[in-house]
């Protein structure tokens, strides 16, 4: 895949363009979520900070011109990520390096842009990813966290990480995923590929890791509410291949708190030529 600069779209005498592919790594805490809630151009009446907003004001200083952004997976209210992917259409004659320092000198601390790569003109950094991943992390003692507990959920239960390990792996492959969907998901269907799955225990803290081609609203926070009544003892580890089986979402785990989630990124294919975290 070609780096191509777009000049033949231009006005006589316009500046040319190029796509640029931005890694951005931010704290979801203190925003509504990934989405901005208002028009390039408008102001934001409803006063809840977004990340995409955040971004591309200071794109867009940068720029000299109005700059929007398209992400590869959007994240809700309180969500994390350590490598959202996103493109843009900006200034040719604009380097990466000035990308990064100059956008990251305009974001508010909880947000930087991690990396700047030019990318072909047809890249499109949600339709070209192949994969997305997300790790959610619960502190499993008797106690609430102090420290980093914007970053962490919490059970006071014990939990059996070997159960809910083994009881996810019947979500593997491509399903019909209703029972892990929220009522308010925009998607056209439930099918989804997941490609993998694990859950492990790191002294009190049990991670669950899952990449797949696509996800649902909701649907990685809806699949560890399902998994922790395994984990605590309360459904027998067949539970989630009969909640797949049923695609009733009334009759699955609540949905669990989003502040132990974190969107580590998508992958896309070699040729796209992007930072190997976030390539095949």
């Amino acid at each position: 895949m070609a780096v191509e600069q777009h000049g033949s779209d231009l006005a006589p005498g316009a500046a040319p363009v190029r796509r640029f592919a931005l890694g951005v790594e931010y704290d979801g805490s203190e925003f509504s979520g990934w989405q901005r809630l208002f028009r390039p151009g408008e102001p934001d009446l409803r006063g809840e900070p977004t990340v995409q907003a955040a971004l591309e004001e200071a794109l867009s200083f940068v720029a000299g011109q109005r700059i929007d952004v398209t992400c590869a997976g959007r994240t809700d209210a309180g969500v994390h990520a350590s490598c959202q992917v996103v493109h843009f259409d900006g200034p040719a004659a604009r380097e990466p390096r000035g990308w990064v320092l100059g956008t990251t000198s305009r974001l508010p601390l909880s947000v930087c842009v991690r990396w700047c790569v030019p990318v072909a003109a047809d890249f499109h950094a949600r339709f070209s990813a192949r994969a997305r991943r997300y790790r959610y992390r619960i502190l499993n003692r008797p106690v609430r966290p102090a420290l980093e507990r914007q970053y962490l959920s919490w059970e006071r239960r014990p939990l059996d990480a070997d159960a809910m390990n083994r009881a996810a792996q019947a979500l593997l492959g491509e399903n019909d995923f209703s029972a892990f969907r929220t009522v308010h998901c925009q998607a056209p269907h439930a099918r989804r590929d997941l490609q993998y799955i694990r859950v492990r225990r790191d002294g009190d803290i049990v991670e669950m890791e899952v990449q797949a081609n696509a996800f649902l609203h909701h649907m990685v926070r809806n699949i560890v509410g399902s998994l922790l009544p395994v984990g605590r003892g309360d459904q027998p580890e067949g539970w989630i291949a009969e909640l797949l089986a049923g695609r009733d979402r009334t009759v699955a785990g609540p949905t669990a708190p989003s502040a132990g989630l974190v969107f580590v990124g998508p992958r896309y294919p070699a040729e796209c030529q992007l930072p190997a975290e976030v390539s095949l």
